[in-house]
């Protein structure tokens, strides 16, 4: 029958229901505690199906549902796998890996796993500790398939022998309980504890033994957990009987305790454990030897089995476990064993770079978001403890960001200032972690942060004000110029649509039309530069924001003048049927002022210029008329011969670069008995001298501007040169028109066809005349010669109307003439 230790499994089940109510209690505070904290804690088992609900988050921390999707709620990690997820739909936490809790927690009384749940918008960070349950998925195991065992036949009774504990990485109710030995008449099995509170089977010898009898014994061990259902684990003992054995190897310790710096190099000793056997020979030979070595430590640790040495066998690492526990057995060569425990602490080192881990980056931040808008949430922390797992973070300089923190190892990068994406359209943030350790390390980890245009600039034209020169008579349609604005903003912010401003004058805008797109301005009618030579519109340009934002610029519009108007005769009239007749005396010299032929040009510049041709006369040699002023003189003395009416025809041409022309036919009756007016041809015969006196005054300016450029400044030069220079009409070249062809003091009322009323023209000397030019529309008196020739022409008068009664001077009249009766 076989033997069962039940005082182990009665304590087993009390100790398991104490520790059922008090892990209890523990749950329902912690649960209570950690929810009115922003912490909420589940129990579970481990080894739970996938997609399994841990637990309702959203309801267990009072948030709503719909919250979760719109404030991107997910669960993180620090440094370990994901092994939960959250269901934004339900608000569930669900498994999403399979979770071992011997391979979380190792031996572990406890194992607790913390998540952070966490929420944007703002920013908000909820734990969420998970405490895995251990069940019984695991079975006892013994290192050693078969035990061996040496043991003399002079062994007294009661003697025992240590075995190998079954190992099973449950805890425990789940771990191993109790163990069971076949039935035999030698042996039987009782239960040790060591100081450390461990429990391991001893054999005990209850019947002497007799190699005679029987040299060798095999018994089966059975390992027995607590769990539900049991679980067991089975070795064999071959037991061989010898000669005298009498002492066990003795260890000086109990437990040894050694310490080793992690990432120690291999071959490093950590230890060296002694134990003594006083027989010799065989019997005296100790060898050392691991009872039991996990897969993780397997590779980590190794013991020499005869100096009891043990060394680094391979990376030692702190981070994956702070503290090892090792039995150690020590056996003779006649099978006697003892054992003791290896305690080995791992120093931890600066060995871990701080980790960067980025939770929740926006790539995109809006150039006028507030300070203080969250970009970024970073995770950051280090493995190692103590002041190497310290870590200080810091970012660029010079950047209008900041890190806060208001959750342990988790920092926000939010705005520090105004943004401006047309100063700086992207920043390259330089996240580093350092930590405290000695030396520090540190990581850097860079982000890139793309800032997003706001349409906050207005259009710009590359000027403020145009202006445009178009030829008038131009078709519909034509091109006037292209106006052009900017906008840096970007994308539809900056695209710009133009458009005649509605500030415009209704009228004025329909003269033009203009592209969307372009800003391209082209004309809408036909221009008229005797209408209207200027005016102006107003362009806006508006961009494609929202809401838009415009600017406006002023277009000067200048028509420019083609000779499209052919000169108009004014005087003589050229009235259909009739043509006024003008009187030159018989006795009139060379030279002698018959008429004048006065003409206008709505156009204006070059092509308002006139001169005057003829083009037919009765006799080719006996007039000529002048280039520029259209005065008709004669060009000989008249004979008795000449016909005494003449008929003279004037071409008038302008001088556009398609000349446009007028003819005007002028009547001339010789008339004998018609006194000579001396002003009329007095100059005539001075011009040549008045010609040399002109040019000897030339001469002798110039002479003295060349002394006075020597001597003085320019300023001084050409205020002189002008103090000294005879008053010139700078126009005298040229015909001066009235301001309109026929103004209502303009009326030939005896149709006589002279104009000679000096209270209506003012006579001036002209380059291309030196009997005198017209200008009309004055009443100055500024001409020394007017006054003169004014008196002689009364005396004239008054002369001739005592001489012959039938010369008369009608009063009165706008435009006086002389009338033959």
């Amino acid at each position: 029958m076989m033997s069962t230790v039940q005082c182990l499994k009665g304590c087993s089940v009390m100790e398991q229901r104490i520790n059922f109510k008090r892990w209890l209690h523990f749950v329902l505070f912690n649960l209570l505690f950690g929810v009115s904290f922003g912490e909420v804690r589940y129990v579970l088992p481990e080894e739970m199906q996938r997609r399994s609900v841990i637990g309702n988050v959203a309801r267990d921390l009072g948030l709503e549902v719909r919250e979760l999707d719109a404030r991107r709620a997910r669960v993180v990690a620090e440094g370990r796998s994901q092994l939960c997820e959250l269901d934004t739909e339900s608000g569930n936490l669900l498994i999403s890996q399979r979770i071992d809790r011997e391979e979380l927690c190792a031996q572990a009384s406890v194992c607790t796993i913390q998540y952070q749940l966490l929420l944007e918008d703002p920013l908000q960070a909820y734990s969420l500790v998970l405490d895995i349950e251990d069940i019984n998925d695991n079975s006892p195991v013994f290192a050693a398939r078969e035990i061996k065992l040496d043991l003399v036949e002079s062994t007294v009774l009661g003697r025992r022998f240590p075995l190998e504990s079954a190992h099973d990485p449950d805890l425990g109710t789940n771990s191993v309980r109790e163990y069971k030995l076949s039935p035999n008449d030698h042996f039987t099995l009782e239960i040790s504890t060591q100081i450390n509170g461990n429990a391991y089977p001893e054999l005990v010898l209850k019947k002497a033994l007799d190699r005679e009898a029987q040299a060798e014994h095999v018994l089966k061990i059975n390992g027995i957990d607590g769990g539900n259902p049991v679980r067991s684990g089975t070795a064999s003992i071959h037991i061989r009987v010898l000669d005298a054995n009498d002492n066990v190897p003795v260890f000086r310790q109990r437990v040894y305790k050694a310490s080793v710096p992690e990432n120690s190099p291999i071959g490093t000793v950590i230890a060296t454990l002694n134990a003594t056997d006083l027989d010799e020979g065989v019997y005296g030979e100790i060898t050392y030897s691991f009872s039991h070595l996990s897969d993780k430590m397997g590779g980590v640790v190794e013991m020499n089995p005869l100096s009891g040495e043990v060394r680094v066998a391979g990376i030692i690492d702190y981070e994956e476990a702070g503290t090892h526990e090792l039995d150690v057995q020590a056996k003779d060569g006649g099978g006697q064993a003892s054992h003791c425990k290896l305690i080995i602490d791992v120093i931890d080192v600066n060995d871990n770079k701080p980790v960067i881990e980025i939770k929740s980056v926006s790539a995109n931040v809006a150039e006028d978001c507030r300070p203080g808008t969250m970009v970024a949430l970073i995770n950051i922390y280090d493995l190692d403890t103590g002041s190497s797992g310290r870590v200080t973070c810091t970012i660029s300089d010079h950047v209008p960001f900041k890190f806060v923190s208001e959750v342990k190892n988790y920092y926000m990068l939010v705005t520090d200032g105004i943004l401006d994406r047309e100063l700086q359209p992207e920043f390259n943030i330089t996240v580093t972690a350092t930590d405290a350790g000695s030396p520090s390390l540190s990581s850097v980890k860079v982000l890139t942060i793309v800032v997003n245009d706001i349409n906050d600039n207005a259009p710009t034209f590359t000027q403020s004000e145009y202006n445009a020169n178009i030829l008038e008579n131009q078709p519909i349609g034509t091109f006037v110029m292209q106006v052009k604005a900017e906008d840096i903003d970007d994308a539809s912010n900056a695209k710009l649509l133009y458009q005649i401003s509605k500030d415009t004058n209704s009228e004025v805008s329909s003269f033009l039309t203009i592209n969307l797109e372009t800003g391209e301005l082209f004309t809408s009618r036909l221009f008229d530069y005797e209408q209207s030579v200027h005016f102006q519109i107003k362009v806006t340009a508006r961009d494609g924001g929202d809401p838009p934002l415009s600017t406006t610029c002023t277009i000067n519009i200048f028509i420019k003048d083609q000779n499209d108007n052919a000169p108009v005769v004014l005087y003589p009239a050229q009235t259909t049927g009739f043509i006024a007749e003008d009187m030159v005396p018989l006795e009139a010299p060379r030279g002698y002022l018959v008429t004048k032929v006065v003409a206008v040009d709505a156009d204006s510049g070059h092509n308002a210029w006139l001169s005057y041709k003829i083009i037919k006369a009765t006799q080719p040699n006996l007039f000529m008329a002048g280039l520029h002023t259209g005065e008709i003189r004669t060009v000989r003395a008249f004979t008795e011969e000449d016909e005494p009416k003449q008929t003279v025809v004037i071409i008038v041409t302008d001088n556009g670069p398609e000349s446009l022309s007028a003819t005007a036919t002028v009547s001339i009756v010789i008339g004998d008995g018609l006194p000579v007016l001396h002003e009329l041809f007095e100059f005539a015969d001075e011009s040549q001298g008045s010609d040399n006196l002109t040019l000897y005054l030339i001469i002798a300016l110039l002479t003295v501007s060349s002394l006075f450029i020597l001597l003085i400044s320019g300023v001084f030069y050409f205020k002189l040169c002008r103090r000294g220079y005879v008053y010139r009409s700078t126009t005298a070249s040229l015909p001066v028109f009235p301001t309109t062809y026929c103004p209502p003091s303009f009326t030939d009322l005896s149709r006589c066809g002279t104009l000679l009323k000096d209270e209506r023209y003012d006579s001036f000397l002209t380059t291309g005349s030196w009997r005198g030019d017209f200008r009309f529309g004055t009443n100055t008196d500024t001409d020394t010669l007017k006054q003169r020739s004014a008196a002689y022409q009364k005396n004239t008068l008054r002369r001739a109307s005592t001489d012959r009664s039938t010369l008369k001077v009608r009063a009165g009249a706008p435009h006086p003439c002389y009338v033959v009766t």
